[in-house]
């Protein structure tokens, strides 16, 4: 049950992360947004070793890093996604590889969750297929972008495989290692693109905030999949386009249609049904 409360609480900061993040961009260029958001992350999280227990080791900031690496990659390879192929394609095939992933991981690795748990896994993607769906008319997406999706997708499965290697007694090491690493790739696309990342006005704030709470999703993620099944905690966290969508919903007077609204339903389906296993 613990699992399950920090995963949940973690795809709804993650979706309230996104939400920032998508506010910031209508302001500000993609780039200026990751990065700066990136380093509001790395600042957050160098502060808080201190007040949590965790031992550094070279096994932690290894995994960070390699984490923090296939993260990096995945958020370019998703951007890319989204600039020569159709969102209501791109969008769904990224979330579902990147849940899917993780739970083929942990069932390989000898996890064996509940019939019931199992079933709620199986509604929770099909939530982030329905939830991730546009409304645009339907249009055909290149083989190149979906490659992309599915990359990208793989790089954000593999952040989260990679970071739950790391070692229990770790603390928060592992993802001081990894913002490491996607800050300085980040900062490196910049400098070789030469890249503006001057913030919009008034845009530093949200940015700020976005960064902070993909950070502090982080946490709650590594938290997480202490407590519980890998293949579990992931599908779970993978739920963090429904909350993005109620946040649209509520803040932005944005209207949800019947597939999404669908796609809500069933993740707390998914959620309750975990829960009980």
């Amino acid at each position: 049950m613990t699992a399950v409360i920090l995963a949940t609480a973690c795809a709804i900061v993650y979706g309230t992360a996104d939400f920032c993040g998508g506010l910031a961009t209508r302001r500000s260029r993609v780039l200026s947004v990751v990065t700066l958001s990136q380093i509001a992350g790395l600042a957050l999280i160098l502060a808080m070793p201190p007040f949590l227990p965790g031992a550094f080791s070279e096994g932690a900031i290894s995994w960070g890093l390699g984490a923090g690496v296939a993260g990096a990659a995945g958020l370019v390879l998703f951007y890319r996604a989204l600039a020569t192929g159709v969102m209501s394609v791109v969008a769904p095939t990224t979330a579902v590889t990147s849940a899917a992933l993780p739970v083929l991981f942990g069932l390989a690795g000898g996890e064996r969750p509940e019939a019931m748990a199992l079933v709620g896994v199986v509604l929770a993607l099909l939530s982030v297929l329905l939830v991730s769906r546009s409304p645009a008319k339907e249009q055909r997406s290149s083989a190149s972008s979906i490659i992309a999706a599915l990359a990208a997708g793989a790089g954000f499965g593999g952040f989260f495989i990679l970071l739950a290697q790391a070692p229990d007694e770790s603390g928060l090491w592992p993802l001081v290692g990894a913002r490491l690493a996607s800050v300085t790739m980040v900062v490196l696309v910049a400098v070789l693109t030469r890249r503006s990342l001057r913030p919009g006005a008034g845009a530093l704030g949200i940015i700020a905030a976005a960064g902070v709470l993909d950070m502090a999703a982080n946490v709650l993620f590594l938290l997480a999949q202490q407590h519980g099944m890998l293949s579990l905690v992931a599908v779970l966290v993978s739920l963090y386009p429904a909350s993005t969508l109620v946040l649209a919903r509520y803040v932005l007077g944005e209207r949800l249609h019947a597939v999404q609204v669908a796609g809500v339903a069933f993740a707390l389906g998914a959620v309750a049904l975990i829960a009980v296993a």
